[in-house]
């Protein structure tokens, strides 16, 4: 599978502070590649040097088999991008907001209304296109932002926090058209994200601390590498749990076990059948996994 974006040994500080430290990875072609780490990480430095927004101090990133420093901006036609902070003008109207940048790529006329008209039915929004941005809710505003980075048939799809306080109905349309594109076009997808449920479904998974990767990985790699399974057990007192000499905690009228894995929570169910009559076996979360690797909590989203 072709390696569609490819960073090696990037750096970027701010003064004394090292932002980005000898970053290197690489993304396949329509992958969904999660790219998590707490804020200040060095998620938004490494999302804003690849789209040259910012300068780099060292360090090689080819977008699409284009060097970014000798590509002439060429590279930016594979990339749409959603930032963290909206870029859409906030006194034009969502027409004119999406009408300024098809213009950009050369999108006029009725190539361009048919473009608006299918995102606009799309990512419902059709009743707002004559809506002055400003005067849009949040979650209607980034219904915006994304048809502003899909308005040219990117292959990359960059979205940085794209989802962070939305609604749960926005949140679903967009990931919904998300996926349609990637089974339809084969679009990538770079995911910065603070929702672990977001980060479980990646087909590729790089944590980063300090600009550093900490762990790499299938999300199912890395709950294997660093975070147990956990047996829930219902309908039994705790004197029984005491006897398994497994660490456990309470939770509501049950009780949670973490051991090592699957094969080790089989030899204690076989060896103890009288105690597991009402039980089920859970694999760790990926908010375990970024924990175990970071010793920091992930805050903004929730678990799977």
């Amino acid at each position: 599978m072709q390696d569609i974006i490819i960073i090696e040994n990037l750096y970027k500080s701010y003064g004394s502070v090292q932002a980005v430290n000898n970053l290197s990875f690489k993304v396949k072609k329509g992958q969904l590649f999660a790219f998590l780490g707490i804020n200040g990480a060095g998620k938004s430095t490494t999302i804003s040097v690849m789209c040259k927004a910012l300068d780099k101090d060292s360090g090689k990133v080819i977008i699409n088999g284009l060097d970014i420093d000798t590509s002439d901006d060429n590279f930016k036609r594979s990339l749409g991008v959603v930032f963290q902070q909206s870029t859409l003008d906030k006194s034009l109207t969502v027409y004119d907001n999406l009408q300024s940048r098809a213009s950009l790529y050369g999108i006029y006329g009725k190539d361009f209304e048919d473009k608006i008209n299918s995102l606009a039915q799309t990512l419902e929004f059709t009743d707002i296109l004559n809506r002055a941005v400003g005067k849009l809710s949040g979650g209607q505003r980034r219904k915006i932002d994304v048809a502003r980075a899909l308005i040219h048939d990117p292959e990359i799809l960059i979205l940085d926090e794209p989802t962070t306080g939305l609604d749960p109905m926005t949140r679903t349309t967009l990931w919904k058209v998300v996926n349609d594109l990637r089974k339809q076009k084969g679009m990538t997808v770079f995911l910065t994200t603070h929702y672990m449920e977001e980060a479980a479904d990646a087909d590729y998974v790089v944590i980063i601390d300090g600009g550093k990767i900490s762990a790499q990985g299938t999300p199912h790699q890395l709950k294997k590498d660093y975070s147990g399974d956990f047996i829930t057990i219902y309908d039994v007192d705790e004197d029984a749990i005491k006897v398994l000499d497994t660490p456990y905690e309470k939770v509501g009228s049950a009780y949670r076990l973490e051991v090592k894995d699957t094969k080790t929570a089989t030899q204690l169910i076989v060896k103890n059948p009288e105690i597991f009559n009402d039980y089920e076996i859970a694999k760790g979360k990926m908010d375990d996994v970024f924990l175990a690797v970071t010793g920091k909590k992930l805050e903004g989203g929730e678990s799977k």
